[in-house]
């Protein structure tokens, strides 16, 4: 055998012969025919693709032209979810469910809960603000009468 051959010796037992078989490790050619196929399919993707880009953005905005969509700027959607304005002079039933985040007529058991919650978030000995844990307490009093 040379040098980078092996071989195998099979024995087959019908016929009692014995056969030889060379394998040799894959050649450099067939390597670098598969990363030829592998670039060039590539090229074909990239090519395709930079093809079709101006297409998609043309067709999106014509679909888009039609539609009509709502005009948001990031103030509206930063402060969507939150109640604006500041608080009132004197307290109400209402402002006080708004703080609390509960209804008007929410149980006892609720309003004690959330009040809880929200202390523990906003006590100013845990860093939250005085001003908004005075309110807390002021809400909850609210509607505990």
């Amino acid at each position: 055998p040379g040098e980078g051959k092996s071989q195998i010796t099979l024995m087959v037992k019908e016929t009692q012969s014995v056969q030889v078989a060379d394998i040799r490790p894959p050649s450099m050619s067939s390597s670098i025919i598969l990363a030829g196929l592998g670039l060039a399919t590539v090229g074909f993707g990239a090519r395709f693709m930079l093809r079709t880009i101006p297409n998609l953005s043309q067709k999106l905005a014509e679909a888009t032209t039609g539609m009509s969509m709502p005009k948001m700027d990031s103030k509206t959607l930063a402060a969507s979810k939150y109640y604006k304005g500041g608080f009132d002079p004197k307290m109400s039933k209402r402002e006080a469910a708004l703080i609390l985040g509960i209804s008007p007529n929410a149980p006892p058991i609720k309003v004690k809960q959330m009040y809880k919650k929200l202390m523990l978030i906003n006590h100013p000995d845990k860093g939250g603000s005085p001003y908004i844990s005075a309110k807390v307490s002021e809400a909850k009093d609210k509607l505990d009468t």
